[in-house]
């Protein structure tokens, strides 16, 4: 026996005998652990609207939305199967709210946001506020604030509202921080006028007297109205990026800070015929296509998307966007998270 199999002989027998003491040796695994780049387990996809929709009114027959508590069809990462996640920090599902439905009040650690795919007439209430739902809205929903959703609308005079539900659930759970509560009331008492909030918050004002406490924007209804008014005005003015068009974060008015400490939300506007730069980042991004189509290109494949179609950008993956018609994208990442622990890093290539 030579002494590179007596050696390597050796080394297994001690594999071996520390194993039962739940210990191995770090430096048969140091590359996995702490490797170039990052590796992420979560694979580039898109899933069509058109092919989903069908599927979510299906559910609305078969399950009512109380009976549900949340009727949500979970968009799965093909390479997270089983995890209930679209990237390993962030969950994505479709919820639909059919006329003259309520989906009941709870709360829990897990930070949500709503953003609005489809309809009109359906509500969301967070802490004894409702705010009336319109399609391209960016709704909040804060951590351990009671919530519930509604669509007063009559079953023959109302429609379906659909939107997409983005929270931290892989995070919290990550974190073993989760915690949950059902109200007493399926809906929650209504303390406040509709938009008391904005009022308070939504215009670059505050009372004389608020004192800011917690880290999760005070406004919880961003309209996408006043946001398609943003995009637009610095579209004429020129302000177009070769890499994201034009593109702004959702803020916290009292700070400047994210709306959501862990979810970072955007909206951008790709001109017509805009075909961007390649860039990769470490937070992972969950797309939702509100009006357009193009293409979508990351790692390498080609994803044709449309209105209202959802695609997700895995970590490190060089991307791009393209689009044919004028496009309208929101999106929400984890970058709060990796800002906030100093690991944030992207790359724009030039060419």
């Amino acid at each position: 026996m030579t002494h590179d199999n007596k050696t390597n002989q050796a080394r297994r027998a001690f594999y071996e005998r520390i194993d039962h003491h739940h210990l191995f040796p770090l430096w048969e695994q140091l590359h996995n652990l702490v490797p170039r780049e990052p590796a992420p387990a979560g694979l580039a996809a898109l899933w069509r609207y058109t092919d989903l929709r069908p599927h979510l009114l299906e559910a609305g027959t078969l399950i009512s939305a109380q009976e549900a508590v949340r009727r949500v069809l979970v968009l799965e990462n093909p390479g997270l199967r089983g995890q209930a996640s679209i990237t390993p920090s962030l969950y994505a599902g479709l919820q639909l709210i059919l006329p003259g439905e309520i989906a009941p009040s709870h709360r829990h650690s897990q930070s949500a946001l709503r953003f609005v795919v489809e309809g009109r007439g359906a509500y969301t209430a967070v802490d004894g506020e409702r705010t009336t739902l319109e399609p391209g809205d960016f709704v909040i929903t804060p951590s351990m604030t009671w919530h519930d959703h509604g669509n007063p609308c009559a079953a023959d005079g109302g429609q379906p509202v659909i939107w997409l539900d983005g929270l931290d659930i892989p995070t919290v759970r990550f974190l073993g921080a989760g915690f949950a509560e059902d109200h007493p009331q399926a809906v929650q008492p209504v303390t406040r006028p509709q938009g008391n909030s904005f009022a308070r918050y939504g215009n670059n004002l505050a009372p004389v007297r608020h004192a800011a406490s917690g880290t999760t924007s005070p406004l919880f209804n961003y309209p996408y109205e006043r946001t398609w008014d943003a995009l637009q005005t610095l579209l004429r003015q020129g302000e177009v990026d070769a890499w994201d068009g034009v593109k702004l974060r959702y803020n916290n008015p009292l700070t400047g800070g994210w709306a959501i400490p862990t979810l970072g939300t955007f909206m951008q506007l790709l001109p017509q015929g805009f075909s961007g730069k390649t860039w990769r980042s470490t937070d992972a991004t969950v797309f939702s296509v509100v009006e357009g189509s193009g293409q979508a290109v990351i790692g390498g494949r080609t994803f044709d998307y449309a209105a209202k179609d959802i695609f997700v950008v895995p970590s490190w993956a060089p991307a791009s966007l393209h689009a044919h018609q004028q496009s309208v994208l929101f999106s929400y990442s984890d970058r709060p998270i990796h800002e906030a622990l100093g690991l944030f890093r992207e790359h724009r290539e030039n060419h």
